[in-house]
């Protein structure tokens, strides 16, 4: 069974690729880095019965070009990458594990928020460029409340981490995860009540058509007044410009992202505030994280099904 490799992981960890050699001899392994799509990706899966694949884009047009692909083995957190009505309509499979990085990206969040809170961020910039600051401010995650946007599984992993710090969590989701809520203390709030009471805002939403573009200025004028903003899910949830008036303006007081509307994120405008942290699209980025991506990718060739459009991960 030819399989075409294209996630990075398999290159970064060579053991991975005896894994998957072990179990499909006849692969062939992409040797660059960034994710592709269009024709380049069409030749590279030519003539494959399947694919582990990381943010490559399998859109309509690729689909339509690879008549022999019958799976695909998704090594990442998202499936936003492979068109839903293009899989159906070709009957092809796909195998994936929601989740699979809860913890490296739950760990992640946790960290920027204290980074944010502590001003951690600017005082590193500070003493990298030659400075010392006299006064160095800051406040405490403990005693505030947290506002959890989606309580799936990277939510609940930060909803766990949390509990030692002590803070009042609030949680809103679709999905009433009243057992989870209950052993943890946790209370399930509308939206509207979470924007207005979270002194901490925290968001893990999937990327769909109901949330592309969800936090609107409107939106970010219901936040309460000097809220701080952690955003490890995925870019195009907020309007990055109105971000940047209210983050200028102190409305916001400060904001950790480390997903953006465009990737990679160079001169994004959001760089040059104070009080704004970027990361580069790391909270998967762990050894451990990694390895559990790319055998999940290797198990969807197994274990698959045809995506449904309208449906998770598609909703």
């Amino acid at each position: 069974m030819p399989i075409a490799v294209t996630s990075p992981f398999f290159h970064l960890m060579p053991h991975l690729k005896d894994e998957i050699l072990t179990q499909y001899p006849e692969c062939r392994f992409k040797e660059t880095f960034p994710p592709i799509g269009g024709d380049e990706l069409i030749d590279f899966c030519k003539n494959c019965d399947g694919a582990v694949i990381g943010l490559d884009n399998f859109d309509d047009y690729v689909l339509s070009k690879l008549p022999d692909l019958k799976v695909i083995g998704l090594c990442s957190a998202g499936a936003d990458h492979v068109d839903p009505f293009a899989m159906k309509k070709y009957s092809k499979r796909m195998g994936w594990v929601p989740g699979i990085n809860k913890v490296a990206v739950a760990e992640m969040t946790i960290s920027h928020m204290i980074n944010i809170l502590r001003n951690f961020h600017k005082y590193s910039r500070g003493v990298l460029d030659g400075s010392w600051p006299s006064r160095r401010e800051g406040t405490l995650l403990q005693g505030k409340t947290v506002g959890i946007h989606g309580c799936g599984n990277i939510g609940k992993e930060v909803a766990k981490r949390l509990k030692p710090f002590e803070v009042n969590i609030l949680a809103s989701d679709k999905i009433d995860y009243l057992d989870f809520y209950s052993e943890y203390g946790i209370a399930r709030v509308s939206p509207e009540e979470l924007w207005e009471r979270s002194d901490i805002l925290t968001v893990h939403v999937s990327r769909n058509k109901s949330t592309i573009g969800m936090y609107t200025p409107d939106i970010l004028d219901r936040l309460k007044s000097g809220v701080f903003i952690v955003n490890t899910a995925r870019g195009k949830l907020f309007d990055e410009v109105s971000l940047y008036d209210r983050l200028q303006d102190g409305r916001i007081k400060a904001a950790a992202f480390d997903v953006f509307a465009i990737e990679p994120a160079i001169d994004n405008p959001l760089f040059q505030l104070e009080n704004f942290y970027p990361t580069p699209h790391t909270g998967a980025g762990a050894q451990e994280s990694w390895e559990a991506m790319a055998r999940s990718g290797i198990r969807g060739l197994t274990e698959n099904w045809i995506p449904e459009p309208g449906k998770y991960p598609y909703d």
